[in-house]
């Protein structure tokens, strides 16, 4: 039987989306290459004996402004879904620093002098892109015209070059716009000093102290998605991929796809969802896209991540979420302690560690075996005191491509040139960080994937990019609260 509804991907977008049209009695096929559902929010299991660990590729925390969604997800996991509090820190410098931000800390950690400075370029950047209307051009000018050079200098411009691997003066300042816009040195003050943000009254209480999370990893959003497919008759296609998409210029006309038993069928589906990497989609269609859109397309590039996770036999590393890392010197930039998001991800009396390494695929540490890289990490754990080799059980090895679209200053006329070919194609939804080559959480995945839904049963277009485009913050809004 032929699928009406043909998804690639089965990351937060693909399942979402499916998820919304079996509610409403349509039926889909979703292919997915890798083994298990979940995408860049899946959780892993390792086994070691007795004893089980369970990781994220990443810890994903939940927030949205969308109460949808949070209905969305507790309807299925019920008393898994849990509230959790964050604590975060960066270590800068060999000191810690609280996120969010204490004024008394860092004005410790950081001296007078160093304070007075702080302030006097805030005040200078002011004037500049203020009363002198200087331009913000670039990634470097939206933060510096925000927190003034030294701020920006020390956290904010060294961990985003270490994320992309290009300079700040060459990113495109949509990604600030994106990630950090109506935040400034007055109202990171403000919020240190209780005088605004979160701790005002009335105000929407800031999910940067706060977040939801599943007891057993975020990837049980995913694998429960999956169980209500399949007790709805929708089929999941794991280690299964697309091998040509047809089309005749209007829409597309069948796909090829491999299926884990190695056959390969060719559907004719009246709906196509993507949610794979836009460049890699370009490449399976058949006639390709004219020159100039291939052209555009193989200047679009992504950052890749690898992943260290090392299972320790110790209680507790640090009682951090996460800690950034922004000085270039240190080779990774963030780490993780499952144990600090659900008790339930590692036996009792041990912990994890989950380490990050941002790269591109023609950098060194990509190809680095899992002891390379544990012979680079360790040195630095043990001067701090974190832990020891002698408390390391196992180390694991993990590596994602396509993980961060790189947001250069063309990137967005590159993607306009794509996006506007694609969308020729009547039958095609593409969608999520992938599909649409937008770095976005996975909040917003889950809701471009239900309104990629409603496209379908209601036969219109929305606007998918206007999904989490809030001109405020990114991690702005009001906690959900949840039902009794």
């Amino acid at each position: 039987m032929e699928p009406e509804i043909l998804i690639l991907g089965a990351g937060p977008a693909g399942l979402a989306c499916a998820m919304e049209l079996s509610r409403k009695g349509k039926k889909s096929l979703i292919v997915e290459r890798d083994d298990q559902v979940g995408g860049l929010a899946k959780t892993l299991t390792m086994r070691e004996g007795e004893h089980v660990f369970l990781t994220d590729i990443g810890p994903h925390r939940f927030f949205s402004k969308n109460q949808y969604l949070y209905d969305f997800i507790e309807d299925m996991l019920r008393e898994e879904w849990r509230q959790v509090p964050r604590l975060t820190r960066q270590f800068i410098d060999g000191k810690f620093y609280d996120y969010p931000v204490k004024a008394a800390q860092v004005f410790k950690n950081i001296g007078l002098w160093k304070s007075m400075r702080i302030g006097f370029d805030y005040a200078w950047a002011r004037l500049c892109y203020g009363l002198f209307k200087k331009k913000m051009t670039t990634f470097e000018d939206y933060v510096v015209a925000n927190f003034g050079r030294t701020l920006a200098e020390f956290s904010m411009i060294n961990y985003t070059e270490k994320i992309w691997g290009i300079p700040a003066r060459t990113i495109h300042p949509d990604w600030a716009r994106q990630r950090i816009s109506g935040l400034n040195l007055i109202s990171v003050l403000k919020n240190a000093l209780g005088l605004g943000g979160e701790k005002s009254k009335g105000a929407p209480k800031s999910l940067v102290d706060t977040f939801f999370y599943p007891q057993f990893g975020t990837g049980r959003i995913y694998q429960e998605i999956q169980r209500h497919l399949n007790k709805a008759g929708n089929t999941i296609a794991t280690n299964s991929e697309p091998l040509a998409v047809r089309h005749d210029g209007n829409k597309i006309t069948e796909v090829d796809v491999r299926f884990a038993d190695g056959n390969v069928r060719t559907l004719k589906p009246s709906k196509v969802v993507e949610s794979v990497p836009i460049t890699r989609f370009l490449d399976l269609l058949d006639p390709p896209p004219p020159k100039e859109v291939l052209a555009a397309a193989n200047g679009l590039k992504w950052r890749a991540q690898v992943y260290l996770f090392l299972t320790l036999d110790k209680d507790q590393v640090t009682k951090d979420n996460w800690i950034y890392f922004p000085n270039k010197d240190i080779p990774f930039g963030r780490t993780s302690e499952m144990k600090n998001f659900s008790k339930d991800m590692c036996p009792e009396g041990k912990t994890s560690f989950f380490i990050e390494f941002f790269a591109f695929e023609t950098d060194p540490v990509w190809h680095m075996t899992k002891e390379q890289l544990t012979d680079l990490v360790m040195p630095y754990f043990e001067k701090w005191g974190f832990f020891t080799r002698k408390d390391v059980r196992q180390a694991y090895l993990m590596k994602r491509s396509c993980v961060y679209p790189v947001y250069d200053m063309d990137y967005d006329k590159r993607l306009q040139v794509v996006r506007q070919w694609l969308d020729k194609l009547d039958n095609l939804i593409y969608l999520g960080r992938p599909g649409r080559f937008r770095y976005t959480n996975q909040d917003h995945s889950l809701e471009m994937g239900i309104v990629a839904s409603r496209m379908i049963l209601e036969g219109r277009k929305y606007d998918l990019d206007a999904i989490g485009s809030e001109s405020e913050y990114f991690e702005k809004g009001p906690i959900y609260e949840k039902r009794i």
